[in-house]
């Protein structure tokens, strides 16, 4: 049986929470050491492509930072009890503001690549090539640090039985796709300074650079999507709520229970809680055995259960 002091315990001593935070703060050091030597690399050579592409890594540098943050914050405050339902939210706010960041990069590169194509700046080509490739193998191995968290992470969660929740670290995901977009725009950067290089096209670096910027918002959109779901509690469309109904609702024959208000919100990665009203003619039915129907669910952490009974079917309200 579940409640959410139990809940609570799991989540504070979290492993996955602990090899995040690790691997975030490790990508975030990374980020900021390359960030350093292309700035300066951009400086020495006279090179205003690897400026840029500097100072997008610094701003990236600063949102894993703040979902870094976001981390430690849950971790600090975990047994808080003014966070009526654990501290997870501030790992989903950290991911929230994170892509509110990234949207804001993708702005910023679209500027600079307009203001390349009126006003195109000489390139060293081929030394930009060499930073630009450097600064793809370090995303490489971010993004393989912070995939094999992913993974762990996963696996660490179907040990405990909530695999079948469709639950995900969102923040953990914020730090991946910021990774993914610096390695996706380095890409796009050696591409265009290829073509310039052999071909003489200045044009195309400002242009992937307007291309690499709508990627990077793709990726941005959907993410504060999906924190922003969690956030605002739009969990009314998941598969847990039929589950709710079809364990509480019976037929004529046992009761005639059934569901007359339902509010679910999230209060984990995978799990939720409840606040339900049901009406029946069933006298033996009390808010203890609801929730014992209820919690056979793994996901379903905490319910609050109100019973209105009707004399009789008839007298129940439609």
């Amino acid at each position: 049986m579940h409640n959410l002091s139990e809940w609570s315990h799991d989540h504070i001593f979290d492993e996955g929470n602990y090899a995040a935070e690790r691997g975030a703060h490790a990508v975030m050091w990374i980020t900021a050491l390359m960030m350093v030597i292309e700035i300066f690399a951009g400086w020495w050579f006279n090179s205003m492509a690897l400026l840029a592409d500097g100072w997008h890594m610094s701003s990236h540098a600063v949102a894993i930072g703040v979902s870094a943050f976001a981390y430690a914050a849950a971790r600090r405050y975990a047994r808080d009890p003014r966070f009526a339902f654990g501290t997870w939210k501030i790992e989903v706010l950290g991911g929230f503001a994170s892509a509110i960041f990234l949207l804001g990069v993708a702005a910023m590169m679209v500027v600079g690549s307009v203001e390349r194509i009126f006003s195109p700046q000489p390139i060293h080509y081929q030394e930009a090539m060499i930073i630009a490739a450097i600064g793809l193998v370090v995303n490489i191995v971010c993004a393989m640090i912070l995939g094999n968290l992913h993974e762990h992470h996963d696996h660490h969660d179907d040990h405990r039985g909530h695999g079948h929740s469709h639950g995900h670290d969102l923040n953990l995901k914020s730090i991946y796709l910021h990774v993914i977009a610096d390695a996706a725009t380095s890409v796009l950067a050696i591409i265009a300074l290829a073509g310039g290089l052999m071909y003489g096209w200045s044009w195309l670096d400002p242009v992937m650079g307007i291309v690499g910027a709508g990627l990077v918002a793709i990726w941005a959109k959907n993410l504060i999507m999906e924190t922003g779901k969690v956030l605002l509690d739009r969990e009314m469309d998941h598969p847990v709520v039929q589950e709710i109904r079809e364990a509480v609702e019976t037929g004529p024959e046992a009761g005639g229970t059934r569901v007359a208000d339902l509010h679910v919100w999230r209060v984990g990665k995978r799990t939720y809680s409840c606040a339900l009203t049901v009406v029946t003619y069933d006298k033996d039915l009390t808010p203890k055995r609801v929730r014992d129907q209820l919690f056979q669910h793994e996901e379903i952490v905490h319910a609050t259960v109100e019973i209105h009974l009707c004399p009789y079917m008839d007298a129940c309200p439609p």
